[in-house]
């Protein structure tokens, strides 16, 4: 989409987010799909298929996928949804999102990367924050048949993050209609100091177990000597700066976030997209979406609620979760 035919994003009506009780602050607002988790209880989603998508890079590795069509045929593109940080297709939120989305005619494609859940054993790599050639190559790989009516992306935290990065590199010839973030972590390193904040310590402690229990998963993938550095890593910076940044070719973890904090790239995306960020996310802090000037790429259409938490969002309007029912407000009001 060329720059002068951007859409006035601003006038597509999204809904006020207000907290249904008792999850008022950001920290219950966080963690209650943790305590009252759902999942389990909800409609299972429509039958669909499974997936399996090559990488491009000469590993052999290939990513998984689950793949569901509405009940009827409606001409509304393709939603891929893309997890967080130690998530993969089961999370809550992109089971959550699927429900929604398939219940109002889209098709789904929920995306594992490279290392995470049902990818883990087609993989010797991992994912990372910025590992955007990996959507890059999964995009590439998808049967056309199934991208024919367009394709949306919707990225939640690291995953945000990651799909931020690649509209930013792509531009113009990003293969997407619409996207949405969702508290995407678009200053790696301002996120890293806000965990190890001593306020969140126990945040810290559970993020950083999830991530070596996922090093632990791989096996043999990782070197010993690299597991071990991995496994005695005593916080989330050194566990990056051991592990993830020279397993990447970043050498050191200032490296890579500089290299990979999607904030850099946003002036550049030419994809309508919805950025959602909730001020009282007790992870992400809020510097990085305050001083970004949103005004001079038309292309983006910031929603930053006072609450919400860190892809919490539960709004006194009841399930589905406020930001699924700004998903889809603002894809409706971008393609109809």
């Amino acid at each position: 989409m060329p720059d002068g035919d951007a859409q006035d994003l601003a006038a597509i009506e999204l809904p006020d987010f207000r907290a249904r009780a008792p999850w008022f602050g950001g920290d219950l607002q966080t963690v209650r799909n943790t305590l009252l988790s759902t999942a389990g209880r909800l409609p299972a989603l429509s039958p669909g298929g499974r997936l399996s998508l090559p990488m491009n890079d000469g590993t052999g590795d290939r990513l998984a996928a689950a793949f569901h069509r509405p009940t009827a045929p409606s001409g509304k593109p393709l939603a891929i949804l893309i997890h967080g940080l130690t998530g993969c297709e089961d999370s809550t939120y992109m089971l959550a999102s699927a429900r929604h989305l398939l219940t109002l005619g889209h098709p789904v494609l929920r995306l594992n990367l490279r290392g995470a859940g049902p990818s883990r054993p087609l993989c010797r790599e991992q994912y990372h924050a910025g590992r955007s050639e990996d959507l890059r190559a999964a995009l590439a790989a998808l049967d056309p048949g199934l991208c024919a009516n367009g394709i949306v992306l919707v990225g939640y935290s690291l995953g945000a993050n990651m799909m931020l990065k690649y509209l930013g590199e792509e531009g113009p010839a990003a293969p997407a209609v619409a996207a949405v973030a969702v508290s995407a972590p678009i200053d790696l390193k301002a996120t890293q100091r806000r965990v190890m904040a001593p306020r969140n310590a126990l945040y810290h402690r559970h993020i950083l177990g999830r991530m070596k229990a996922d090093i632990l998963a791989a096996g043999e993938a990782v070197e010993p000597a690299l597991r071990e550095r991995a496994t005695a890593a005593e916080s989330v910076y050194a566990f990056d700066d051991v592990f993830v940044a020279p397993r990447n070719g970043f050498g050191d973890a200032e490296t890579y976030y500089r290299a990979c904090s999607a904030q850099g790239f946003l002036p550049d995306i030419r994809v309508p997209t919805l950025v959602i960020h909730a001020m009282n996310d007790p992870w992400i802090p809020n510097d990085a979406y305050r001083d970004f000037p949103w005004r001079d790429n038309p292309f983006l259409r910031p929603l930053l609620p006072a609450g919400g938490g860190h892809v919490g969002f539960h709004g006194d309007c009841g399930p589905p979760a406020w930001h699924d029912r700004c998903i889809v407000a603002f894809l409706d009001g971008v393609v109809g």
